[in-house]
């Protein structure tokens, strides 16, 4: 019975299906033809974008160059992670920060004292220096006009004169030295025991035989404490190659610029083609003469044409050794002398291998010293927290240091002078007149 059921309804469902079929009529004839469809266009190949950069003779090349540049090296950038005033030119993010913000390079009165206002931010006081601290649209469109924008090519206020000074380097058309001496410059002096203003240069220059310092005299101006590390910073080159910041003392000669300041840019010398491990993105010019060759065609080593290298490099070097000699009290120099290489990057460029700070007592900063001075021949008007009793003891019995305007100027000058490494190369004629000048002041 349920078999036959089941056979039934199968029978109907097959019935159902061909009454169906049977309603449909033969197919007519095929319709026109649609229009086509637009093309897509192609999108961009990433791979091909980056390899405009990205390739053996650019990026990959620019790599191994930066690998000799101490821009590189990133002690520093680790030293002085979290330090908002070293920042600036020391951290990559610190760098960015100040140029973004525009922070000014003056001094600001803050409840009854000024402060230096250029710094950074505590945020971000990091990052070594890496492509993107000077080239601010990598990675933007990802192609190869990402490369020439600078984070900066602005004028640049010089923090040592609290911004009253500005150093503006444009003969490459594009400003990129200022980019440069945005850092490569010195550091001001400020007082120590009044308002911690930036240093009264001008000062120096107006009373050049008036007391700067003397502790025996309470109360005279005294304001500047002299210790070891009272000093210019390293990153003298940029006042010196623009011809602005040093003291200018009057004297028989004038203050003028070299050609170099008004016809060469930084990277002409110091990005020319590579000669060993100088030039390009090392950002180093010693021992390469690729970028010179194009104004001075004979000089091509540091012997091939004395009259542009040599001659002049002695010339500077007399006149520092001579300034150093007559910088002294009572026979005892004020300058501090070091021999070796690995802490003074200066110690080839004096007779007695001066590194620009001063002859101060001082067990921390200055442990190794020289001869029977390890650690300085004058008193230190300000013993460190850290030092023991007897350090204390030792340095009451050490002679006071007594320093004129006259001397303090010169001091300056010596070290904007030995520090901008050259010997005049960078700024011959602003060089020669610091220093020539300074001696007059002394005498």
């Amino acid at each position: 019975m349920r078999k036959s059921l089941l056979l039934s309804g199968a029978t109907a469902l097959l019935l159902g299906v061909a009454l169906l079929t049977s309603c449909e009529g033969p197919m007519g004839p095929a319709g026109p033809a649609g229009q086509d469809g637009v093309d897509g266009v192609d999108g961009a190949d990433a791979n091909e974008t980056c390899k405009e950069c990205h390739n053996p003779a650019s990026v990959d090349l620019i790599s191994a160059q930066f690998e000799f540049s101490k821009h590189g090296y990133g002690e520093a950038a680790f030293d002085e992670a979290g330090n908002t005033s070293c920042g600036p030119c020391h951290e990559s993010e610190g760098f960015k920060d100040v140029v973004e913000r525009d922070v000014p390079a003056t001094f600001s009165l803050v409840s009854g004292s000024y402060v230096n206002n250029y710094a950074c931010s505590a945020s971000t006081a990091y990052g070594e220096l890496t492509c993107n601290t000077c080239h601010s649209s990598i990675h933007t469109t990802y192609t190869s006009e990402d490369i020439p924008a600078f984070t900066t090519v602005d004028p640049v206020p010089m923090t040592m004169w609290g911004g009253s000074k500005t150093m503006d380097l444009t003969v490459d058309g594009n400003g990129s030295s200022n980019l440069c001496v945005k850092c490569h410059q010195p550091r001001p002096f400020t007082n120590s025991n009044t308002d911690k203003n930036v240093l009264d240069y001008d000062n120096l220059v107006a009373n050049p035989a008036d007391t700067f310092y003397a502790a025996t005299n309470p109360s005279g101006p005294n304001v500047l404490k002299p210790g070891y590390r009272t000093h210019t910073h390293y990153g003298t080159v940029g006042a010196i190659f623009a011809g602005e910041g040093g003291i200018e003392f009057e004297g028989t000669l004038s203050y003028s610029n070299s050609q170099h300041t008004s016809q060469t840019s930084c990277s002409d010398c110091h990005m020319a083609p590579m000669n060993g491990k100088a030039g390009g993105h090392t950002f180093t010019a010693k021992g390469n003469f690729n970028g010179c060759v194009d104004c001075h065609p004979n000089l091509t080593s540091d012997k091939s044409d004395p009259s542009h290298w040599s001659d002049k490099r002695t010339e500077i070097q007399t006149l520092l050794n001579d300034l150093a000699a007559t910088l002294n009290i009572g026979g005892i120099d004020i300058l501090n002398r070091n021999p070796d290489a690995e802490s003074n990057l200066w110690v080839s460029l004096t007779t007695n291998k001066y590194d620009g700070y001063l002859n101060i007592y001082d067990p921390v900063n200055n442990p190794d010293g020289v001869d029977n001075n390890p650690t300085g021949i004058f008193k230190n008007p300000s013993p460190g927290s850290t030092w023991s009793q007897a350090q204390k003891d030792f340095n009451t019995g050490l002679p006071a240091i007594v320093l004129t305007n006259a001397q303090m100027g010169a001091i300056i000058n010596f070290q904007m002078c030995l520090r901008e490494y050259s010997l005049g190369i960078h700024n011959f004629n602003y060089t020669k007149a610091l220093l020539t000048n300074s001696l007059a002041a002394l005498d």
